[in-house]
């Protein structure tokens, strides 16, 4: 199942990036964890950078869509956006993709994977997100 459009998959990431963020026990997790990372779709021709904010607002993660963005990344780690689907679905073991190369990683790879379990609770409401609003997006 894939997004319809760049556009689409940015709407879709940037709410599952505020429910990480704003969720009253991933987001202070994920921003404790302090592991900036860079994620690069190059199906779509997009980059999202993603670490921990200064907190204010109730908001425990800052992103953007920019290759300029400056903050120093720990990882990187490069898929197509299809893998990204999967994963919020629970259907794609990182692990497992890095393997078999479905993620190409670079940096502390190590650190990222330890940080994978605090977002396990997000799927279940990516799932419903999906239904909800992007049925076609939903893997069986």
């Amino acid at each position: 199942m894939s997004f319809k459009s760049p556009a689409e998959f940015r709407e879709v990431m940037d709410q599952v990036f505020t429910m990480m963020s704003t969720d009253p026990e991933i987001g202070p997790r994920l921003r404790e964890a302090d592991t900036p990372q860079r994620f690069e779709f190059p199906d779509l021709d997009m980059v999202a950078t993603i670490g921990p904010s200064d907190g204010e607002g109730g908001e425990n993660l800052r992103w953007s869509w920019s290759e300029d963005d400056d903050l120093p990344v720990e990882v990187e780690m490069k898929m197509d956006s299809d893998v990204a689907n999967r994963y919020f679905q629970g259907r794609e073991n990182v692990a497992m993709a890095i393997a078999r190369r479905r993620i190409k990683t670079s940096g502390n790879v190590k650190e990222a994977l330890t940080i994978l379990p605090i977002t396990k609770p997000v799927f279940a409401r990516y799932r419903e997100l999906c239904e909800a609003k992007y049925p076609h997006l939903i893997e069986d």
